[in-house]
């Protein structure tokens, strides 16, 4: 069995609202009584993307447990490898690997630099394409910021991910991979792409409401929350997400 804390758009700007409530959702999932095998972080870490909001994220962002996170919209690639994975500067798109308690994980960039809508890139496609041709039976998620699908909320769906037929053709050839995992939205949703389970992350620093909810979607009052999937050991995916108080 897998199980995976998923939150996104903690959105950390040198303010102390945001830091607080990352560091209140990192504090719940540090002081859980039992192991969890990895926090998933799907984007929009820095509000800005400057090199003085990635050292508060590198700070704010620690865990007991496995991290593995992504950028996001908001994120600025070369201040990102430099200050959360001690790279060189560049604008080359952000994607690796990593292997967790019997699963691979894709931490896919699915950003456009100076745009806030998203899409794959063809060397990242082609790279999703190369690492999950691999041969290995391991359960794969794909995890990146935008969602794939249409949420019904228009202020997500303006800038949601868009060449998708791609991202669609490559889930299709790689029966590994069991769901996508992305964030954006600022709102719980689940839907399906390709066949596969999308599971959106709610927002760390704010909640969209869906427009039959308010004319005035984006609440700051509402508590931050956190995802949980949970991957047993039949592939039967189970997700339950969590308000933190």
């Amino acid at each position: 069995m897998i199980v995976l804390a998923h939150l996104s758009d903690i959105h950390l700007d040198l303010g102390e609202r945001a830091e607080e409530r990352a560091a209140r959702v990192l504090r719940y999932l540090n002081d859980l009584p039992g192991e969890i095998d990895a926090v998933v972080a799907t984007g929009d870490l820095a509000d800005h993307g400057l090199a003085a909001e990635y050292e508060q994220v590198a700070k704010t962002l620690v865990s007991r447990h496995r991290v593995l996170h992504c950028p996001g919209n908001h994120d600025k690639r070369a201040a990102y490898r430099e200050g959360l994975l001690g790279e060189p500067a560049s604008e080359a798109p952000i994607n690796q690997v990593h292997e967790v308690a019997g699963a691979t994980f894709l931490m896919c960039d699915s950003s456009i630099p100076g745009r806030d809508d998203g899409y794959l890139a063809d060397e990242t496609i082609d790279w999703m394409d190369r690492t999950l041709g691999r041969d290995s039976e391991a359960p794969a998620f794909i995890c990146f910021h935008h969602p794939p699908v249409v949420l019904h909320a228009p202020l997500a769906d303006g800038i949601r991910q868009h060449g998708e037929d791609r991202l669609a053709k490559l889930i299709r050839r790689h029966s590994r991979v069991v769901a996508v995992l992305c964030g954006h939205a600022h709102m719980s949703a689940a839907s399906t792409f390709a066949g596969r389970p999308v599971l959106v992350a709610p927002g760390v620093v704010s909640t969209l409401l869906l427009p039959w909810e308010s004319t005035d979607p984006v609440r700051l009052d509402q508590p931050p929350s956190v995802a949980f999937h949970i991957l047993d050991d039949e592939l039967r995916l189970t997700t339950h997400y969590l308000v933190i108080i």
